[in-house]
């Protein structure tokens, strides 16, 4: 495969941008060789400026549920951008989407929208505090909430792919309040309420988390979390920047029956462009301004072509069938890829929930980061690169979920077991 004009890109990219990148774990620093510069995207396929195209499992990291350049959401687009890019002021569209999302998700009775899931997930634990009255909240290790100050503690994602516990420039007081616990591990979860419970405000989470290699939650997880939070007048709230519409049309609070006092949402609601929301119960969700007195603003939060696309994409999900045809389809991929590497006598372990998947190298089950840590990660590298070879295109990083849209189809799995299955036996 060449990839000449990539690397040339890639050099004159470095000289202009932090390693070439505006995101790190594109720099494909933890698969080893140089990332590759798109061009464009139709489907389930990318094709790079050196024209190979490629199964895509990344869909810009999940947003694109219903595939790269969707019509329907293209015209929709086209109509809006006539119409202008940004107003400053109210929008019906505003309105639309957010009927829309609570239609999906009942459990959220007011909602506001941001420009990134970092804005929705500072904001929703901001008013968390303000509602509470408390400083302190829980987050788990391997759980990535954006790169807000106070989050960037024991964080997933893009922090785990280069190795790096939090980050230097976060002031120790700005994190002093920030209590890490271990996913799947209620004990965790206890011990700190135990300690300091009438100072916690919330716990925030992944309900399926996505930024550690995609790990679901254990029977009772969520629900021993739920019944911990009530006891001690603390808010749970629920990260569905990633899961919100993924893992079920109506969120993992749908999926696995748990009503979370606060919601962040991204990626899928603004079908590709930046958007964020959070919302949840009313009366906490009165406490933002300008009905209450917790500030937050965005110059460019509810503008027209996020909101556009993100009507367009929710909905998919009035369609008839969509979403078990898009459940079909996952679990065939990864019980295929879990064959394949069985064939090979490849060692991995893996899991799905709805239209996210995730595996490991790694022959002892995952729960959380502890677990998740112990993977071999060179062994992923050398999987990621044959696979791009064979024209499937991978998260760069074994610490991140894999996605599926609705047109990925019979065609493009079958052809994506085929690639896993030479993969393998090259390990």
């Amino acid at each position: 495969m060449i990839t000449a004009n990539s690397s040339a890109l890639y050099e004159k990219a470095k000289q202009k941008m932090p390693g070439g990148v505006s995101s790190p774990v594109r720099a494909f620093n933890a698969v080893g060789g140089d990332p590759l510069f798109i061009k464009s995207g139709r489907g389930a396929y990318m094709t790079d400026v050196d024209d190979n195209d490629y199964i895509d499992y990344v869909m810009s990291w999940g947003p694109l549920i219903r595939g790269h350049a969707h019509p329907d959401v293209i015209t929709a687009l086209q109509q809006a951008t006539a119409l202008g890019t940004s107003y400053g002021a109210p929008s019906p569209l505003e309105i639309d989407l957010a009927d829309a999302v609570m239609e999906l998700m009942p459990n959220i009775e007011m909602v506001r929208f941001v420009n990134s899931g970092t804005e929705a997930t500072m904001s929703v634990l901001r008013l968390a505090r303000a509602f509470t009255g408390r400083n302190k909240i829980i987050k788990f290790q391997g759980n990535y909430h954006g790169h807000a100050d106070m989050l960037l503690v024991a964080a997933g994602s893009g922090v785990a792919t280069l190795g790096l516990p939090n980050s230097p420039g976060v002031p120790p007081a700005t994190v002093a309040d920030t209590l890490t616990a271990q996913f799947n591990d209620l004990d965790s979860v206890q011990a700190l309420f135990d300690q300091v419970g009438d100072e916690i405000a919330a716990v925030i989470l992944e309900p399926v988390s996505g930024n550690m290699g995609l790990i679901p939650p254990q029977d009772g997880f969520l629900q021993g979390l739920r019944d911990i939070t009530a006891k001690h007048g603390s808010l749970l709230i629920f990260d569905e920047v990633m899961t919100g519409f993924r893992v079920h049309p109506g969120g993992a609070q749908t999926r696995y029956g748990i009503k979370p006092d606060l919601t962040a949402l991204g990626k899928v609601i603004g079908g590709g462009l930046p958007v964020g929301a959070y919302g949840g119960r009313k009366e906490i969700m009165e406490m933002v301004a300008p009905v209450g007195p917790m500030y937050q603003a965005g110059t460019l939060s509810g503008n027209p072509l996020a909101m556009t696309a993100g009507i367009a994409t929710l909905a998919v999900f009035k369609q008839e069938g969509v979403w078990d045809r898009l459940e079909a389809a996952g679990e065939k991929l990864i019980t295929g890829i879990a064959q394949a590497a069985a064939d090979a006598g490849v060692p991995i372990q893996h899991s799905r929930v709805g239209t996210m998947f995730g595996f490991f190298f790694n022959d002892q089950p995952v729960s959380g980061w502890h677990s998740a840590a112990t993977s071999d990660t060179e062994k992923f590298g050398r999987f990621h690169r044959a696979m791009l070879e064979q024209g499937v295109y991978l998260a760069p990083s074994q610490f991140e979920a894999g996605f599926i849209s609705t047109k990925h189809g019979d065609q493009e799995i079958e052809k994506t077991i085929a690639a896993a299955a030479q993969a393998f036996k090259a390990l």
